[in-house]
């Protein structure tokens, strides 16, 4: 992620957000970084391969990136490289899709969580 690496070098040294946003035909990773001394934001996307969606963590980046890279695997399943695959938000989920993919289908992995 040098994009991400020189935005850091540059003063940019507040992680605001990462999300996903699944097109149907790719999925689109995007970083929001703020520089706090000038108050300018930079919005980083990334389009991966819809099939097997992979991307390097940025943790040793930005600390914060932690909890936004389980949500990216656990709630997207994009592979983190870097990271361990433990489960930490669904923990209980039984299903194998990821609930925010579009190709989700709600009913058929789905189980009620008691």
């Amino acid at each position: 992620m040098r994009q991400i690496e020189g935005l850091k070098a540059k003063g940019f040294d507040y992680l605001k957000k990462i999300t996903a946003v699944d097109y149907v035909d790719r999925i689109e990773v995007i970083y929001i970084i703020y520089n706090t001394e000038s108050k300018k934001e930079e919005v980083v996307k990334v389009e991966l391969d819809l099939n097997s969606p992979s991307i390097a963590s940025v943790m040793h980046i930005y600390r914060a990136a932690d909890w936004y890279e389980r949500e990216l695997q656990e709630m997207f399943g994009i592979k983190i490289e870097g990271r361990d695959a433990k489960r930490l938000l669904l923990e209980e989920w039984n299903g194998t899709d990821a609930p925010l993919r579009k190709s989700f289908v709600w009913g058929r992995d789905y189980k009620r969580m008691e």
